[in-house]
């Protein structure tokens, strides 16, 4: 199944200038977790191939992408630098860490926290054990919502015309339990939202099984989702859902208390803008 083309900047066409076509080639990465080779790069930004050669060049040159040894591109370091210091972004992941080791120390599983962006689940942040289960999740990747648990989470607290949206657009299949039928999915989200918490078995990646439960701020609003990822065969949700719950809740405290992304009681920026780097945590 080809992945989705991200909208493209202004216009929707060809980009008019040389930063919207720069900002064209950057979003062509915006699904995340992705090395493109030039034609890729192109097809993806509406850019015709010499065009494409020379910017990519010049990105590449700036630190902005990398070129890697097979000859594909991917976001390069110094663009990484200045997207983590979104101060959305930061603050959020500041705030979950320590609710995120602790939930990695009573479990030994990948913890992730997620958040939602142009339909998808984008990666804030994830800590794993070199004896985790393997997953296809990166920081700043972002992955179908209707796969994973963070997504259930995310998609079920949603507004109805995003959850309307997805549901209209199809659901791909990406593993043998994946959810394809927009009525069962419908019916899996309200059992999230009376159940508070989601779970997945072998849904994105065969092997793997998860439990999500969702970040709230100050007004009750979910704004992220926690998780944890498991191996199938010795996931046991019993043992997983309390220390998955009571992390959520406390980070859910710490986020209506201290995430303030504006001034004056206004509203912030959404935690969901821009992705960050990856944690290792040994066993």
């Amino acid at each position: 199944m080809p992945d989705r083309v991200p909208d493209r900047m202004p216009g929707r066409g060809r980009p008019p200038s040389v930063a919207g076509k720069v900002m064209a080639i950057l979003d062509a990465f915006a699904l995340g977790g992705v090395r493109l080779n030039l034609s890729e790069i192109c097809r993806r930004a509406g850019l015709p191939l010499a065009t494409g050669h020379r910017l990519v060049g010049e990105l590449v040159a700036g630190g902005f992408l990398e070129r890697v040894p097979d000859g594909t591109y991917r976001i390069g370091t110094r663009l990484w630098r200045i997207g983590s210091q979104a101060p959305a972004v930061t603050g959020l992941r500041e705030l979950a860490l320590p609710h995120m080791e602790d939930l990695y120390e009573a479990t030994h599983d990948n913890v992730q926290l997620a958040v939602l962006r142009d339909g998808r689940a984008l990666f804030v942040e994830r800590l794993r054990g070199t004896r985790s289960v393997p997953t296809v999740t990166q920081v700043g990747n972002t992955l179908p919502l209707h796969t994973t648990g963070v997504g259930k989470v995310l998609l079920a607290y949603a507004p109805e015309d995003v959850r309307e949206e997805i549901l209209a657009a199809g659901l791909p299949r990406h593993a043998a339990r994946t959810i394809t039928d927009p009525g069962e999915l419908r019916r899996c989200l309200e059992q999230v939202r009376r159940n508070g918490f989601a779970l997945t078995r072998d849904e994105m990646t065969t092997g793997a099984a998860s439990a999500a439960a969702p970040v709230r701020d100050g007004r009750g609003a979910v704004v992220a989702a926690l998780s944890l990822v498991s191996r199938t065969r010795s996931a046991d949700m019993r043992r997983l859902l309390p220390p998955l719950a009571t992390a959520a809740r406390a980070l859910s405290r710490d986020v209506a208390v201290h995430w303030r992304g504006g001034s004056g009681g206004e509203p912030g920026p959404r935690p969901d803008d821009l992705p960050s780097d990856e944690r290792k945590v040994s066993p």
